[in-house]
């Protein structure tokens, strides 16, 4: 019998990219042969490579909300990457397309509708990105994380699955994370500052302006994106940076007690499932859709984070709150214990399943 086929999409950050790794293994047991379609240079070849599963690369056009010269001329390079994937889809004959948002997904899913294969796609923050209002009419149907994403899906195609968690980050160890930080004081709690896999500048300058105030209290793990080390900091006792971590991960977040992070769907829900006590700091609506701030509030009124404005963040407050978080820790705790939201692995996977094309 012929084995399933399935090609995942997603692509321009980390965000969407890594939520398809926590599917992979599934349906690699399910009996479905996987494979990916991203662009040549995007983040989500270089996540991608060490899972053993063909890559094709396709042109496609970025999606701007602002003016930019390239306005012009990308959407030929999107209508370059529907051509492209129209002829791997017919050469590779998928029984259906998972699509996790971001730019490059969008030549991909009108490609797949065209050729009549299924698309299902995947929504992490509570309403849905540029690309995947894009996408949407022609997707069969759009996984949800938040139950207030639902009204936001037209067509009636929005169902809650939650987020898919990846089992290597439920399965880390507090002992590795404390090895690969080397950090001698074993007794103090565990900091872990993470700004997006791009970077936050205004946090990684607050953590900055206060280290001093925070090192004689906890151990700290500091993720501050890639070209944003400072090597003054370097060698300082119970401080460790990081540009970016990827296997490691899973140890450096079960080592953290407390967690100061950007408030993106992914890494929220991923802090929910871990049950880590945390301060959000979402991105402002001058650099983003504001995607971040109503992630971050409903994380608020569901006791599960305390949430800075990025507008408001300052070195005094960033402590006051860091004192309030661990004061208050249990009550986080229980909150996140008691939360409804579970990983969306299973739940995904059973879409995809009662959807996909059989041959």
């Amino acid at each position: 019998m012929e084995k399933h086929k399935i090609i995942m999409t997603g692509g321009g950050s980390a965000g969407h990219v890594t939520p398809n790794l926590a599917l992979i293994p599934k349906l690699l047991a399910l009996g479905y042969e996987v494979q990916y379609i991203g662009t040549k240079n995007g983040i989500e070849k270089d996540i991608i490579k060490g899972q053993n599963i063909k890559y094709h690369v396709i042109s496609s056009g970025k999606l701007r909300r602002y003016f930019d010269i390239k306005n012009f001329s990308d959407p030929f390079r999107v209508l370059a990457g529907v051509i492209q994937a129209i002829g791997i889809m017919k050469k590779e004959r998928p029984n259906i397309v998972f699509s996790k948002g971001g730019f490059v997904t969008v030549p991909v899913v009108i490609a797949a509708h065209f050729c009549k294969v299924p698309v299902i796609a995947h929504e992490s923050d509570i309403t849905p990105g540029l690309a995947n209002r894009l996408a949407t009419p022609y997707c069969t149907k759009v996984c949800v994380t938040f139950p207030e994403s639902i009204k936001n899906i037209k067509g009636n195609k929005g169902v809650l699955t939650g987020t898919p968690i990846r089992k290597e980050l439920l399965e880390g160890s507090k002992i590795k994370g404390f090895t690969l930080c080397k950090f001698s004081d074993v007794n103090k709690p565990v900091l872990f500052i993470i700004g997006g896999s791009l970077g936050s500048k205004i946090i990684n300058d607050t953590i900055r302006k206060c280290i001093n105030n925070i090192l004689p209290k906890y151990n700290v793990i500091h993720i501050c994106g890639k070209g944003n080390l400072d090597k003054s900091l370097e060698g300082k006792r119970g401080y460790r940076q990081f540009e970016y971590v990827s296997e490691g991960l899973p140890d450096l977040m079960n080592a953290a007690d407390l967690v100061i992070s950007r408030a993106g769907a992914n890494v929220i829900f991923e802090l929910l499932a871990l049950k880590k006590p945390n301060i959000l700091i979402p991105l402002s609506r001058k650099s983003s859709r504001g995607d971040q701030i109503l992630n971050a509030e409903s994380f608020r009124k569901h006791g599960y984070s305390i949430v800075i404005e990025e507008e408001t963040l300052n070195d005094k407050l960033l402590m006051d709150k860091l004192e309030e978080l661990y004061r208050d820790k249990l009550k986080y705790i229980k909150a996140m214990n008691e939360s409804p939201v579970k990983n969306g692995v299973n739940n995904i996977i059973s879409i995809i399943e009662k959807y996909s094309k059989r041959a």
